[in-house]
């Protein structure tokens, strides 16, 4: 089976868009895409580890792409979080799979 890579444009915080291409076949998930390649620095994004603890993974959805639902935890979580728009998710809530082709997000500010 081949690998299929995605491609996703991520705005990082300082507003630079980084067009990558992510790997569908490691079961990773968008803030480990992000701290893979470091477009936020060390210990700013995915602090919890990716259990939906936090919101330093915290992201604004800019593309109509269809992502899974939001679980109870995420939902919690950007319900206490700083900066939450309608379109924001927690990346680490976002696995990586072939239907994020053309996923476009922007990284909510550091709170």
């Amino acid at each position: 089976m081949e690998n299929q890579d995605v491609n996703i444009t991520i705005i990082d915080r300082d507003g630079v868009t980084h067009k990558i291409e992510a790997p569908t076949d490691m079961a990773m998930n968008l803030m480990e895409v992000v701290r893979s390649y470091e477009l936020a620095p060390e210990g700013t994004i995915g602090v919890c580890g990716g259990m939906a603890m936090c919101a330093s993974c915290q992201c604004y959805v800019l593309s109509d792409t269809k992502l899974p639902e939001m679980q109870d935890d995420e939902e919690a979580m950007l319900s206490e979080a700083f900066y939450v728009k309608d379109n924001s998710r927690l990346g680490c809530q976002i696995p990586i799979t072939p239907e994020l082709e053309g996923l476009e997000v922007e990284l909510a500010p550091e709170s």
